[in-house]
C-alpha cells in the first residue's frame, strides 16, 4: 500500500514531539505499557456491558526483546483496532482513542459510568509516537476483539515521512508493536533498550503497578541440583517467563488487609532503607481531590538531609503509572523528611505525563497532606511521648526550621509539635505543658540558649531563675532562639531570654537598691566599659547572680548566641550583638574592682578585660584572644 502523510500536523510538529516533548527517551516504554493496558481495560469494559465473559486475569502484557534483531516487541490481547482506527489513532497526531472511549462511557448527564477498577490511563494521543525516540521503524499488527480470521492490519512508519497500512496475519486479537531499535549514536546507547536488567528497571520504576501482569522471558544463572561431593560447584543458565510488575499497588489495599510487616517490607524495598519506618500514614481522600497516599516517617535522616544535593518530595502517580520520581510540591519544607507517593487520578497532566499543567489540584492534595503529616505527629507525641522524642531528636530542628522560614505563617500548625527540654521536668516537654505549670504571677515564658543541656543547665541566669520558682526551656540548637523570635508568644506570654539584660524578675525594693549601686558605682563601671574598647555595650551591677562573680547579658533582639550562630555563616557584615558585663554586686569580686578604681586604674582595665574572657566561657562561647587572656590570669598568679 502506498505511504501516507500524517493528516493532522507537518513533518516539523512530529519531530519535535519526537525530540521535545519528552525529558528521558527512557518513557517509551511507559507509554506503550500505558496503551496497552488501556486497550485491555477497553476489551474488559466491553465485556462487562455485553457479557463476553472475560475475566481480568485473561489479560497480559509481554515484552519480546531481540538482540539480534535488534527489536523490541510489546504485545498485548486486549481490543484490538480495526483498519479504520489505526487510521483515525495512529495516522492522525494528538488523536486520543482512550479519550474518546471514556467519554463514551459517559451518561447523557456526564456522569462517568466508568467501573471502579477500570483505569484508561491515555489522554493526549501522543504517547505512542515516544517509540520514535528509541526505533528507526515502527511495526505495528492489530487485530480487533471479534473481528473476522482475516481482519488484522499493520500500520508501518520510519517516522515523520510518514506511514503504510496494510493487510497482514495475525491469529489472535490484541496488538503487537516492533520497534527496530536505533544504531548507537552520538553518545546514545539505544541498544540498552534490548537489555533484560534495563528493561526490567524500567518496568519496576514506571509500570509497576499496572493492573495486568507485563511479562518477559527472562535467563538467570543458578546452581546445578546434582554436583558430585567435592567437585567445584556449577552453574547453569534457566530461561522462564516471569512477571516484571507487582500489580496491585499496596496504597490501593485496605489497612485491614496489610500488616506491619507488609508496610516496612514495601518501605524499606522502595525507598532504600534498611531500618523500619518510625510511623506509617495511609491515606484515601475523596472530595475536592480525589487521591490515595501511603507516606513514612524515617527513623533516621538521610545521610544527606541537611546538604543542598538532598531533594524532598513525594512520587508521583497517575492510575498506577508514575509520572515523578519526587514532587516537591507535594511536601512542605517542615516535612520534607517525609518519604512516600501520592496517587491520583484528578491530576491535569501535561502532554507527556511527566509533569502538571496547573497546581490548583496539587495545592489541594498538598495542604492535605501536610494535615495527615501533622496529626500523625500530634498523635505520636500524645501517645508514645518516648517515639516522639527519638522522632525530635532526628528532625526536630526542621520543624523549628518550618516556623522560621514561615515567618510566622507555620505558627498555628506547628507550634503544637514543638518540645524543649525543661529544667524543672528534666525532660522534653511542650509549650501547653510548661504553661499549665507556670506561676500566677508569671510574665513570660523563660528560655536560655546554650551547645548542650547541662550547660545551660549551669548558667548563672538559668539558677536566678530556678531560685525564684520559675521553669526554664532549655534551647541547644541554632535555630531555636530564631523559632522562638517567630514564635513572639504563647498563651499571650511573651517568650523572654533569660540572657537578656532587661529579664525583669527583680521586685521594686530589689531594682531600687541595685539602681543606687549602679550609681555610686557609675565612674568604675565605665572605666571597665572603656578598657573593654566596644567589646560590650554596657557594664553593670547587678544583685540576680547569687553565687557567680560575673556573666553576659544582651540588650535588644540578638542575644550573643544568635551573634555567634550569624557569624559562622557566610556574610560580608557580621552580626554584632549588644553585649553587656553584668558583675556581682554580692560577689567578693566587686569590692575588689572598688579597690582597683582606687588605686590602680590599669589593673582595672586587665581585671575587667579577664572578667569578660570569663563571661564568655560561661556563656560556652569563643575566648576571642586567649593568648592575651592566659598572660593575664599568670600575672594575676605570680
Amino acid at each position: 500500500m502506498p505511504k501516507k502523510q500524517f493528516k493532522a500536523e507537518s513533518k516539523r510538529l512530529l519531530e519535535l514531539m519526537i525530540n521535545s516533548i519528552y525529558t528521558h527517551k527512557e518513557i517509551f516504554l511507559r507509554e506503550l505499557i500505558s496503551n496497552a493496558s488501556d486497550a485491555m481495560d477497553k476489551l474488559y469494559y466491553k465485556s462487562i456491558t455485553e457479557n463476553l465473559g472475560l475475566s481480568r486475569g485473561e489479560f497480559e502484557i509481554n515484552l519480546i526483546p531481540d538482540k539480534e534483531a535488534k527489536t523490541l516487541t510489546v504485545t498485548d490481547n486486549g481490543i484490538g483496532m480495526t483498519k479504520e482506527e489505526l487510521e483515525k489513532n495512529l495516522g492522525v497526531i494528538a488523536q486520543s482513542g482512550s479519550l474518546n472511549f471514556k467519554d463514551g462511557m459517559r451518561d447523557k448527564d456526564g456522569a462517568s459510568e466508568n467501573p471502579e477498577d477500570l483505569t484508561i490511563i491515555g489522554q493526549f494521543g501522543v504517547g505512542f509516537y515516544s517509540a520514535f525516540m528509541v526505533s528507526k521503524k515502527v511495526v505495528v499488527k492489530s487485530k480487533p476483539y471479534g473481528g473476522g480470521e482475516n481482519e488484522a492490519f499493520m500500520w508501518t512508519s520510519e517516522g515523520a515521512d510518514g506511514y503504510a497500512i496494510d493487510s497482514c496475519a495475525k491469529e489472535t486479537a490484541g496488538t503487537e508493536i516492533t520497534l527496530y531499535i536505533k544504531d548507537n549514536a552520538d553518545g546514545e546507547r539505544y541498544d540498552e533498550f534490548l537489555e533484560q536488567y534495563r528493561l526490567k528497571n524500567l518496568v519496576k520504576k514506571y509500570s509497576d503497578y499496572i493492573r495486568y501482569p507485563i511479562k518477559m522471558e527472562t535467563t538467570s544463572s543458578r546452581l546445578k541440583e546434582e554436583t558430585a561431593d567435592g567437585d567445584k560447584p556449577e552453574y547453569e543458565d534457566v530461561t522462564e517467563i516471569k512477571t516484571l510488575n507487582s500489580m496491585i499497588p499496596i496504597w490501593k489495599k485496605n489497612k485491614s488487609e496489610l500488616t506491619d510487616e507488609d508496610y516496612n517490607n514495601f518501605y524499606k524495598d522502595k525507598f532504600s532503607d534498611y531500618t523500619d519506618p518510625r510511623a506509617v500514614i495511609h491515606d484515601k481522600t475523596e472530595g475536592s481531590a480525589t487521591y490515595s497516599a501511603l507516606m513514612f516517617i524515617p527513623k533516621k535522616a538521610p545521610f544527606d538531609y541537611y546538604t543542598k544535593e538532598y531533594e524532598k518530595g513525594l512520587q508521583l502517580y497517575s492510575s498506577g503509572v508514575m509520572i515523578m520520581e519526587k514532587c516537591a510540591d507535594l511536601l512542605p519544607d517542615h516535612f520534607s523528611f517525609v518519604k512516600g507517593l501520592v496517587d491520583s487520578e484528578d491530576l491535569s497532566l501535561n502532554i507527556s505525563r511527566e509533569m502538571l499543567q496547573h497546581d490548583r489540584q496539587l495545592k489541594v492534595i498538598a495542604k492535605s497532606i501536610d494535615r495527615s503529616v501533622r496529626s500523625e505527629l500530634k498523635k505520636m507525641l500524645n501517645n508514645d511521648r518516648e517515639k516522639y522524642k527519638e522522632f525530635w531528636e532526628t528532625f526536630g530542628a526542621q520543624i523549628k526550621f518550618g516556623i522560621y522560614n514561615g515567618f510566622g505563617a507555620n505558627n498555628d500548625g506547628l507550634r503544637d509539635l514543638l518540645i524543649f527540654y525543661s529544667s524543672s521536668e528534666k525532660d522534653y516537654v511542650t509549650l501547653d505543658e510548661y504553661a499549665a505549670r507556670m506561676k500566677e504571677a508569671q510574665d513570660a515564658v523563660y528560655y536560655a540558649s546554650g551547645e548542650t543541656i547541662a550547660r545551660v543547665d549551669s548558667l548563672p541566669q538559668v539558677e536566678t531563675l530556678k531560685d525564684k520558682g520559675f521553669e526554664v526551656l532549655y534551647l541547644i540548637e541554632n535555630v531555636d532562639e530564631f523559632c522562638m523570635q517567630m514564635l513572639g508568644e504563647h498563651k499571650e506570654k511573651p517568650f523572654r531570654s533569660a540572657q537578656s539584660a532587661d529579664l525583669e524578675i527583680e521586685d521594686d525594693s530589689e531594682k531600687d537598691e541595685i539602681k543606687k549601686i549602679n550609681e555610686s558605682a557609675k565612674d568604675m563601671l565605665t572605666v571597665m566599659k572603656e578598657a573593654l574598647g566596644g567589646k560590650v555595650a554596657d557594664v553593670r551591677a547587678v544583685k540576680r547572680l547569687k553565687t557567680h562573680p560575673v556573666c553576659l547579658t544582651s540588650s535588644g533582639a540578638l542575644s550573643a548566641q544568635m551573634e555567634k550562630v550569624l557569624n559562622a555563616m557566610p556574610a560580608e557584615r557580621k552580626a554584632k550583638a549588644d553585649k553587656v558585663l553584668e558583675i556581682n554586686s554580692a560577689h567578693p569580686i566587686f569590692e575588689k574592682l572598688r579597690l582597683l578604681y582606687g588605686d590602680d586604674k590599669d589593673a582595672l582595665g586587665i581585671y575587667a578585660d579577664i572578667l569578660y574572657n570569663q563571661a564568655l566561657l560561661i556563656e560556652g562561647m569563643a575566648v576571642e584572644n586567649p593568648a592575651d587572656f592566659v598572660s593575664k590570669m599568670c600575672g594575676l598568679m605570680i
